[in-house]
């Protein structure tokens, strides 16, 4: 494809990401009272995705494009570590900091997105295709999840609402056409780097924050949500590498 055509397929994939992302949010926001009411299945759920699709996906990928980029993910978990210590210490307030780092996680990984749409397509339609299609089809849960865990960290629904738009929804179209002139000139080697970054900070939001809290307000099928998750995470990974 010439470069033209590229641009354009990418464009309507990061603005589809974008639109099935506020459509999740939207459909969470009119039912605030039902989500409230099933937030740890959501917790569960978004868990097992955030657990499952870097650990088999991403990182893989990563380590392929650079032998160091396990380095890079123990960087991001422990930026995001002391991240959240430091927002607890100035916020004093736990929920609030679980909020911040939630979603300062998720934003990085929608920039990500962005940036993974430009790489895949300049690589090849088909590449695009197959991992393009599971992007947007995560980011209708990327919207609830968002949506989620701000309200836990104490935060109205309108802003909820907005702040959810603005971290998972229009930061993968910023990280896709700020990325477009530049991506040419990306090395493998350091976009391994940051591939071994956001899984890191992933793993984090799974394990330290997402599990511990849904666990500790297990509900009767909050394992099955888990697997939930963690099924759709295969199935999208599998998708990718047929």
């Amino acid at each position: 494809m010439d470069n033209s055509t590229v641009f354009w397929v990418i464009s309507i994939f990061a603005v589809g990401a974008l639109v099935v992302n506020s459509i999740g949010i939207y459909v969470i926001y009119k039912n605030k009272k039902w989500a409230e009411n099933n937030k740890e299945y959501f917790m569960c759920f978004a868990a097992g995705v955030l657990i499952t699709a870097p650990l088999i996906t991403a990182f893989p990928e990563a380590l392929a494009k650079n032998h160091y980029a396990g380095f890079a993910a123990l960087a991001g978990f422990m930026f995001m570590l002391f991240t959240n210590k430091l927002i607890k210490h100035h916020t004093g307030q736990e929920e609030l900091a679980f909020g911040i780092t939630a979603v300062q996680g998720i934003g990085i990984h929608s920039l990500l997105d962005g940036i993974t749409y430009t790489v895949t397509f300049s690589a090849g339609i088909f590449t695009g295709l197959a991992s393009g299609i599971g992007l947007v089809v995560h980011e209708f849960t990327e919207g609830i999840i968002t949506f989620s865990v701000l309200l836990k960290g104490g935060i109205s629904a309108k802003k909820a609402a907005l702040y959810a738009f603005l971290v998972a929804g229009l930061t993968t179209p910023v990280g896709a056409f700020v990325a477009y002139p530049l991506v040419r000139k990306l090395s493998d080697s350091v976009l391994g780097l940051a591939l071994g970054f956001v899984v890191g900070v992933l793993i984090y939001i799974s394990a330290a924050h997402l599990l511990p809290e849904a666990t500790s307000h297990e509900k009767k099928h909050s394992m099955v949500a888990l697997c939930l998750g963690m099924a759709l995470s295969l199935g999208l990974s599998f998708l990718h590498h047929h």
